[in-house]
């Protein structure tokens, strides 16, 4: 497995000039797409139109766009700057004690808000069981679930991700790609989407009875407040920090510097545009099927109930159609999310004081332990709550309230450590600052209705 906490060794270079290299250079993107098209777009956002209709269309949409800006200009500076996500924040002012000296109070709420999600990820394990279940109806989805556990626990020590990555990338896009068409058939059946019902989605409404789950399903869907850091990661381990180099008295460095931030730009509209195509349609379906029918995913039957947006607009085969797919994006998602995550135990141990930056050797031990103790861990969480969507809103919620600490940690970045030549636009800065603040009014929204 890469090193994935040091900026690879590599002469400087600039970025590709021709569409067809820029092309090549891409990477984050796709790599991050395997843990964002998962369980926030399979289940909790058709569970929130399963719940709420068509009335929450444009909040489906501001969940998909709005964070896009804080991945984007968060590795702006990461690109730049050479640090990693823990160390940018680490730098953030505002020092409580640490194991070995004072550390930023960013880390430690990152390690507070790190239980809930481990919460969330027994949640799409136990997602993918149910999956597994529909072909092996006899099998209790807990025993699937804790051979999906084992298996991925299994890949991630073994560092054998990166060979199933291209696969199980090429499955979540056929899954997209059949979601899509899923959508579009439905317009032929009695559950078609009137202009009326796609009006009414547009009304800027949040009714108070879904106001729960439309935070987590914020939370969840699209760049998380999880994938947010780990995007940085792979950025560094595709070489972007690298190829710009650190001698800004360099002539030639702020033209390479602008040159990679511009390929990171175009990598984050690939990522955008794969979101919204994979989170849309399952709102659509959810709200046009599973709404109409009063159908509403939980507990040991959700991927079952799910199914019907399938079934109902494809035909009674869709069903093993939905399993399979819904078994690939749910395990994709599982190893993607966890193999990200697992690169921030190491380095909190360095921000901490506790493990050498240049002891590489252990780093990478601590990566793949951490891979094969995850899954295990998260998988007792489902054993104990087996139900998905409660599961996946306690690690989505927990993620909506550290999103607005990364939005202003990245606007304090930008305005006191980073070169002056390459900070953003100002209306680029504007859109960042406007979702700082919604996403604190989000963040006290959850505060306030979720918290005792």
């Amino acid at each position: 497995m890469n090193d994935p906490y040091t900026i690879r060794e590599a002469a400087t270079q600039d970025a590709p000039g021709t569409l067809a290299a820029r092309l090549k250079r891409l990477g984050p993107s796709i790599v991050i797409s395997g843990s964002i098209v998962g369980s926030g777009e399979l289940i909790l956002t058709s569970s929130l139109g399963a719940a709420a209709g068509f009335v929450l269309l444009w909040w489906v949409l501001m969940a998909c766009w709005s964070k896009s800006i804080v991945q984007a200009e968060l590795a702006r500076y990461i690109v730049v700057s050479g640090d990693t996500y823990l160390r940018a924040m680490n730098r953030i002012p505002g020092k409580l004690p640490g194991p070995r000296g004072r550390v930023s109070w960013t880390l430690w709420f990152g390690l507070l808000a790190f239980i809930p999600g481990v919460v969330g990820v027994g949640g799409i394990i136990g997602g993918t069981g149910q999956a597994l279940t529909l072909f092996m109806p006899a099998i209790d989805s807990r025993w699937t679930s804790t051979i999906i556990a084992l298996v991925a626990a299994a890949i991630l020590y073994s560092g054998t991700y990166p060979r199933l990555e291209r696969t199980m990338l090429a499955l979540v896009a056929g899954f997209t790609v059949a979601t899509l068409v899923s959508a579009v058939a439905m317009q032929f059946t009695p559950y078609r989407i009137s202009w009326g019902d796609a009006a009414a989605g547009m009304e800027f409404r949040l009714p108070a009875e879904h106001l729960v789950l439309a935070l987590a399903m914020y939370g969840a869907t699209g760049v998380n407040s999880s994938e947010i850091p780990t995007y940085s990661y792979w950025c560094i381990e595709k070489g972007y920090p690298s190829f710009i180099g650190g001698d800004r008295s360099d002539p030639a460095w702020l033209a390479r510097a602008r040159s990679w931030i511009g390929l990171l730009q175009a990598d984050v509209w690939v990522t955008l545009a794969i979101l919204t195509c994979a989170t849309l349609p399952f709102f659509l379906l959810g709200a046009g099927v599973l709404h109409i029918e009063g159908l509403r995913p939980q507990g040991l039957e959700t991927i079952s109930v799910l199914s019907g947006m399938f079934t109902q607009t494809l035909g009674g085969w869709a069903y093993w159609l939905f399993g399979v797919a819904a078994f690939c994006i749910l395990f994709s998602s599982v190893v993607a999310g966890i193999g990200g995550v697992t690169r921030l135990g190491p380095d909190y141990l360095v921000e901490f004081g506790l493990l050498e930056r240049a002891n590489i050797a252990a780093r990478i031990q601590w990566t793949h332990g951490l891979g094969a103790v995850l899954p295990v861990a998260s998988l007792f969480f489902y054993l104990a709550i087996p139900s998905p969507v409660t599961l996946l809103m306690i690690g989505a919620l927990a993620g909506a309230v550290l999103l607005p600490i990364q939005s202003g940690a990245t606007l304090w970045l930008q305005r006191n450590r980073m070169d002056p030549r390459v900070r953003p636009s100002a209306p680029v800065y504007l859109l960042l600052w406007l979702t700082f603040v919604f996403q604190v009014v989000m963040a006290v929204s959850v505060i306030l209705h979720v918290l005792p």
